[in-house]
C-alpha cells in the first residue's frame, strides 16, 4: 500500500474505492420510513436464516436500511443472464460482437436487477407487515417497495463504478465491505462472553485454530494451480531465431474464484425470500427446507457450488482458443498433437481439476458452518462462505494493485534498489 500512493493515479483509483465504500457503509445506516427497527432487532435476534441473509447486506437487512438488499438482485439477474446466453444463441452472438454487444447485455443485466430488486422488496414488505414490523398504508407499502428497489439500483450503480474507476471487483468489494463491516462488533460480543463466562476460553482457542485452518485453506485454493508444460518450436525468420523456448500453461485449481459461493448462496436465498410473500404450512415448510444449516440447503448448496464452478470455468476460459493460440505461435505440449487433441487434452485436465476444486470449495463453505453450530457459538456467523468471499476477494485486489504496480515498471515490487533510481525505473 506505501508503494501504491507514491504513484498518483493508482491512489487516486485507491481513495475512490474507499469512499464509496464509505457511501456504501453510510448508506446501510439510513433507516427506511415506516419501519419498527426495535421490533426488526427483536425478529432478527430469533432466527439464523435472517442473520444469514444479514450477512451479504452487512448490517443493513436487519436495520430495514435503504441499502436492504444489498447486492442480491444484481447477482441474481447476473446468474440470469449468464444462463441465458448459453441457453440463447441470439444472446451468445450478441456478446461476441465486441464492446456494443457487451454493452447490451449489461444493459439488460440491469434491467434484470431492476426486476428482481422489486419482486424481493415486495415480497419483504408483505413479510414485515404479516409481522406487525410495519404497519402502514397501501400507499406507504408502495413508498417502502420503491425506496428500498432504488437503494439496490444504487448499489449496482456504486459497485459498476468501483470496477471502472476504482481498483478490483466493484460488487465483490460491496459484499467484502458489508462482511467486514461486522467483524469489530463479534470480537467484542465474543470477548464480553469469554469475560462473563458465557464461552469457554477453549471453545473459543478452538474456534480461533478453526479460523486460522479454514483462512490458510482459502488461500491455498485461490492461489493453487496446475501447470501444463509448453515448448515453442524455434522459428526463422530472416537472420533472427524465435521460439525454442520452454513454459507453461497456469490452470487454476479455483478458476471461477469465490463466483460460486456467491451465486450459489444468490440462488438458494432468492425462493426463501419469495417464500416471505405467502403464509400458511406449505411456505413454512419451504422455509424451514431451505433455511440456512439445514441438511437439504447444505446438500444443494454443495451441488450449486459444483455446478456453477464448472459453468463460471466453461465461461471465463476456452481451451479450443488456448489450443489455437499455442498452434498459432508454434507452441505445443510434450507427447500431445497441436490443435484439436491438445484443446481436448487441456479440457480433460482442467475438468479433473475443477472437480477437486470445487469440493474443497464446497468443504471449506460448510466446515466452518458445522463446526461453529457444535461448539455454539452465536455471536458471530463465522460461515466458510464469508471467509471465502473475504480471503478471495481480499488477493484478487491486492493482485490488481500489484499488476499495477508492475504495468508502471514500479521499483516496490519488481525489485528494490534503494538510493539509485528514486523509486522508479529508468528506461
Amino acid at each position: 500500500m506505501k508503494d501504491a500512493f507514491r504513484l498518483p493515479d493508482l491512489k487516486r483509483r485507491i481513495l475512490f474505492t474507499l469512499a464509496v465504500l464509505f457511501i456504501y457503509r453510510l448508506g446501510a445506516h439510513i433507516p427506511t420510513p415506516g419501519i419498527d427497527t426495535e421490533a426488526m432487532a427483536r425478529l432478527f435476534g430469533e432466527g439464523s436464516a435472517l442473520n444469514f441473509l444479514d450477512l451479504f447486506a452487512g448490517g443493513a437487512l436487519r436495520r430495514f436500511s435503504i441499502f436492504a438488499l444489498g447486492v442480491a438482485p444484481y447477482i441474481n439477474a447476473s446468474i440470469v443472464m449468464q444462463l441465458l446466453v448459453v441457453i440463447f444463441p441470439a444472446l451468445e452472438k450478441l456478446q461476441k460482437e465486441g464492446e456494443q454487444g457487451r454493452k447490451k447485455i449489461v444493459q439488460y443485466t440491469r434491467l434484470g436487477t431492476v426486476f428482481f430488486a422489486a419482486v424481493q422488496a415486495l415480497g419483504m414488505t408483505f413479510w414485515l407487515r404479516n409481522l406487525g414490523v410495519f404497519s402502514g398504508s397501501v400507499l406507504d407499502m408502495m413508498i417502502v417497495v420503491i425506496t428500498i428497489t432504488t437503494g439496490s439500483v444504487v448499489v449496482m450503480w456504486l459497485g459498476e463504478e468501483v470496477s471502472d474507476h476504482g481498483i478490483g471487483n466493484g460488487i465483490s468489494l460491496l459484499i467484502f465491505a458489508g462482511i467486514v463491516a461486522r467483524i469489530p462488533e463479534a470480537i467484542v460480543r465474543t470477548w464480553s462472553m469469554v469475560r462473563l463466562g458465557e464461552m469457554s476460553f477453549l471453545v473459543l482457542l478452538i474456534a480461533i485454530i478453526v479460523m486460522v485452518v479454514v483462512v490458510a485453506g482459502c488461500v491455498l485454493l485461490q492461489e493453487g494451480q496446475r501447470r501444463l508444460p509448453v515448448q515453442y518450436a524455434k522459428r526463422v525468420v530472416g537472420n533472427k531465431v524465435y521460439g525454442g523456448q520452454s513454459t507453461f500453461i497456469p490452470l487454476r485449481v479455483n478458476q471461477a474464484g469465490v463466483i460460486p459461493i456467491i451465486f450459489a448462496s444468490s440462488v438458494l436465498l432468492f425462493p426463501y425470500t419469495v417464500t416471505r410473500f405467502f403464509s400458511g404450512d406449505i411456505a413454512s415448510k419451504i422455509q424451514a427446507i431451505l433455511s440456512p444449516g439445514s441438511v437439504v440447503y447444505m446438500v444443494l448448496y454443495v451441488g450449486l457450488i459444483i455446478f456453477f464452478s464448472y459453468f463460471y470455468t466453461a465461461v471465463v476460459f476456452d481451451p479450443v482458443d488456448t489450443a489455437n493460440n499455442m498452434k498459432k505461435y508454434g507452441g505445443f505440449i510434450l507427447g500431445i498433437r497441436p490443435g484439436k487433441p491438445t484443446a481436448e487434452y487441456i479440457e480433460k485436465v482442467m475438468s479433473r481439476i475443477t472437480l477437486g476444486g470445487a469440493v474443497f470449495l464446497a468443504a471449506v463453505a460448510l466446515l466452518p458452518t458445522i463446526m461453529t453450530r457444535l461448539m455454539g457459538i452465536t455471536t458471530f456467523y463465522f460461515g466458510g462462505t464469508a471467509v471465502l468471499i473475504v480471503v478471495g476477494v481480499a488477493l484478487d485486489t491486492v493482485h490488481q494493485i500489484e499488476a499495477q504496480l508492475l504495468m508502471r515498471h514500479y521499483e516496490g515490487i519488481l525489485k528494490r534498489n534503494k538510493g539509485k533510481t528514486g523509486g522508479l525505473f529508468k528506461f
